[in-house]
């Protein structure tokens, strides 16, 4: 008995270690909610945000004249801690919760109000002289400070996610000069098609992911709005006049972020659509950066069946039966992070058609889901980078054979002898396993040194005067 304390809620009395800043409503939601083992305090960035926005809320409260200054410096102390990544330890709870978000609050007041405790050389428990619901939660409720705490996280989050997109977009780039010379044959519907550099190549991969970078920052910018002083359902019950502008206020100087009061209290309450549209820009990120990791694979199958147009860096053996294998490894994990992510999606978007009237309760999957994207993608991007882009080798020569082989370049011959003799050119050569090019001198369609210069693979590349 004497590890526990005893504390005591609506339901009755519940034991609590005895060293544990958390209290009776967050080890309820410890004894509830045994659901995905993903902790609460796995998610530092959301322990940061609940921090800024009970400092925020004590600073507005106290500026108003609600909360008394002693106490209010050490409020603001214990926030400035749970921003600092301390105490994270004491957020046990599991993302996935009922309450639409309760647990976390409760969990977030508990902490910082035994916290302040400490600091008044209280017992923790001793809630008189400093309350998780009378104090630490004063003016608020689940249903702004929750949602609130989501929107600072994600803003934060995306701040990473962005700054690691830019290092891989950098990366590919890096390929896209050093392969520029490489000739190679460009295909579409796995067939061949026309010349290209293996340069051009990875340049779009640069271009096609340094797109999502604005689409990123722009859905994370509707984050922004916040519904502060909304209290239970947007009517400002129990929040003074004046809260939830001067909120917003103190919260955009504690976060950095330009955080502004949402219109429509009412509205924004139950309103998930931000969460919708983040999540949605980082499926489209998802299915670019999955489409672009099977062109690797792709590209590097093999080595003597397969393209063999690139070398992907080896990571570890391949089969545990055939000696000598190696397979791509990290475009494979980073393929199976974007199925995940574009699962995650689907459940943003479901949770967000749960809303009921007032209040979206569905927010603790929402929100885990959303966050669990983020983290997944930007590991899966930073292994990608690491791992795979910065060691790709081209094989050149590989490459080249390809393109002189290769039907494809037939279609250099269009604007000069037209589509039909074009078409019989590569029937025949289908046919007869002879090279297009020997077909053309053979038949007197072009003179050699026409010929030449048309069918150099580097007159291929770009639009000419004909």
């Amino acid at each position: 008995m004497e590890n526990f304390r005893n504390e005591t809620d609506l339901l009755g009395t519940l034991q609590v270690p005895a060293n544990a800043y958390y209290g009776v409503q967050t080890q309820r939601a410890i004894d509830n909610f045994k659901i995905s083992g993903q902790k609460l305090s796995s998610y530092s960035h959301f322990i940061a945000a609940l921090g800024m926005v009970k400092k925020a809320a004590a600073k507005t409260n106290y500026e108003l004249g609600l909360l008394e200054e002693n106490l209010y410096h050490k409020i603001a102390e214990t926030c400035d801690e749970l921003i600092a990544g301390k105490l994270h330890d004491q957020f046990p709870i599991d993302m996935i919760q009922g309450g639409a978000g309760t647990s976390v609050n409760m969990n977030a007041n508990e902490v910082i109000a035994n916290r302040v405790l400490e600091k008044l050389g209280k017992e923790k428990g001793d809630y008189q002289f400093c309350s998780p619901n009378d104090h630490i939660n004063l003016s608020q409720s689940t249903n702004d400070a929750y949602p609130t705490s989501i929107k600072i996280a994600l803003l934060n989050m995306n701040l990473e996610l962005v700054e690691k997109l830019k290092k891989i977009v950098l990366a590919f780039r890096t390929k896209g000069n050093e392969f520029a010379g490489v000739i190679k044959m460009g295909r579409t519907q796995l067939q061949d098609a026309v010349p290209m550099t293996l340069g051009q190549e990875f340049e779009a991969f640069a271009e096609n992911l340094e797109e999502d970078i604005s689409k990123l920052n722009a859905n994370a910018n509707l984050f922004v709005e916040i519904n502060m002083g909304a209290t239970a359902i947007g009517t400002g019950l129990n929040a003074p006049v004046g809260y939830a502008t001067l909120c917003a206020k103190n919260l955009a100087q504690i976060s950095g972020f330009p955080i502004i009061s949402a219109k429509n209290l009412v509205e924004a309450t139950p309103d998930t659509g931000s969460y919708v549209i983040y999540s949605s820009a980082m499926k489209r990120l998802a299915v670019k950066l999955s489409k672009i990791c099977n062109d690797l694979r792709l590209l590097s199958s093999g080595p003597r069946a397969g393209l063999f147009e690139i070398n992907l860096p080896p990571m570890q053996p391949g089969s545990s039966i055939m000696p000598g294998k190696v397979n791509p490894v990290i475009p494979e994990v980073v393929n199976q992070v974007c199925y995940k992510v574009i699962g995650n999606d689907l459940t943003v978007t479901f949770a967000a058609e749960a809303g009921q009237l007032q209040l979206n309760v569905m927010e603790p999957v929402l929100s885990h889901s959303i966050m669990e994207s983020n983290i997944f993608l930007g590991n899966a991007i930073d292994t990608l980078r690491e791992k795979c882009v910065n060691g790709i080798t081209a094989n050149k020569e590989n490459c080249l054979n390809m393109v002189k082989h290769s039907i494809g370049i037939v279609t250099a011959l269009n604007p000069y002898i037209g589509y039909k003799n074009s078409t019989a050119i590569a029937k025949e050569a289908l046919e007869t396993g002879k090279s297009v090019y020997d077909l053309v001198l053979e038949k007197g369609i072009l003179s050699q040194e026409k010929l030449d210069h048309i069918l150099d693979p580097e007159n291929m590349l770009k639009p000419h005067q004909f």
